[in-house]
């Protein structure tokens, strides 16, 4: 039986974990610097985003780890899912969609305009999922990014 919590601060590790084993399928393990202290500073004592549980007979076996944006255009919040990830041997059996169904009830529930999220351009397994649930490309838009010694060289320009 499916069902969902929200995630706890003793839940760090198994975050953390959940995060490691979708980098390694991303085939991006080696880029994952977070640990259990920055991560439950960032989660839980700054509060600047969620993560809720998949749980299978009360075992976590899941997670999508999510926070606000705002859309000016919409003039309202939007949910910005992060991280999605299923257990490989808990896939199939509608856990994402089920995680991603939450996520909807939740922007619902929280008057916001949209659920959105990006994707690998080879995760093809991913990007049929997405599809089937009546999600849309976003192929007019292009992710741009500065980050790590770039980000502070700016900022110091």
């Amino acid at each position: 039986m499916l069902s969902f919590r929200f995630a706890e601060k003793k839940d760090v590790g198994l975050i953390l974990r959940f995060i490691k084993e979708l980098a390694d399928y991303e085939k991006m393990l080696d880029e994952v610097i977070a640990d259990e202290t920055t991560l439950s500073e960032w989660i839980f004592d700054k509060g600047r985003c969620e993560v809720i549980f998949a749980l299978e007979d009360e075992k976590e076996v899941g997670f999508a780890l999510f926070f606000h944006n705002f859309s000016t255009f919409l003039g309202r919040s939007g949910v910005y899912l992060e991280d999605l990830y299923v257990m490989p041997e808990y896939r199939g059996k509608g856990y994402g969609k089920g995680l991603l169904k939450k996520l909807a009830e939740i922007a619902i529930e929280r008057k916001c305009g949209r659920l959105e999220w990006w994707c690998l351009d080879w995760n093809k397994p991913s990007i049929d999922f997405y599809l089937s649930l009546g999600a849309e490309p976003m192929s007019d838009w292009t992710v741009y990014r500065i980050s790590g010694d770039r980000l502070t060289q700016f900022a110091e320009e």
